[in-house]
């Protein structure tokens, strides 16, 4: 991986209907009310509930640095249209191995419009393109098979279920694993 990349600041990136751009502190209080809702945090695996007053601005804090050491990066999902915050969307990077896990969540207000498939998409592009990532891999619960179609919907596949992998709320749940290469992206846009 070109760890040059990481001396830049973070890109903003653009879909037809989406804006991905860093966060900033402004956005605080959306993150607080949309990934502070119950039925976020009970989806994810590290979103806490309650989401309590200055969470959201200790996070995004967090974020310069990780992209800066190659860590992370994390993107605010907006509406181009109005700005509105309506999700993140991030990718937890291993260099080591040149690959990342996708992560995201969109606020209950947006479930539904697919906003999360295109913002994933373009989120995959990045991570290929401009990260030179290898592979590109995400898990969800199978309760949220909403999740799951969003990993389907671009060109993720199925790579495994784990039993009681990871302990959430004091009660260990199955994860489900998908998992793409750049090769199988590259192939998905050729065909």
């Amino acid at each position: 991986m070109n760890n040059t990349i990481y001396q830049v600041e973070q890109p903003t990136l653009q879909t037809q209907r989406l804006t991905l751009r860093p966060f900033t502190i402004a956005d605080a209080p959306d993150v607080q009310r949309l990934a502070g809702a119950w039925e976020i945090a009970a989806m994810t695996l590290t979103i806490p509930h309650p989401y309590e007053d200055g969470m959201a601005e200790e996070w995004i804090k967090t974020h310069p640095a990780a992209f800066q050491e190659g860590k992370d990066v994390n993107f605010a999902i907006a509406l181009r249209n109005t700005d509105a915050l309506c999700g993140a969307i991030g990718l937890g990077i291993n260099q080591d191995h040149n690959h990342a896990e996708l992560g995201y969540w969109i606020g209950k207000p947006y479930w539904g419009q697919d906003y999360c498939t295109e913002a994933a998409k373009e989120v995959l592009q990045y991570g290929f393109e401009h990260l030179g990532l290898h592979r590109i891999c995400a898990t969800y619960f199978p309760r949220n098979p909403a999740s799951g179609r969003v990993m389907q919907k671009i060109g993720m596949k199925l790579e495994g279920y784990r039993r009681q992998h990871v302990l959430k709320w004091g009660k260990y749940e199955d994860i489900i694993d998908y998992g793409i290469l750049k090769s199988d992206w590259q192939m998905n846009l050729q065909g």
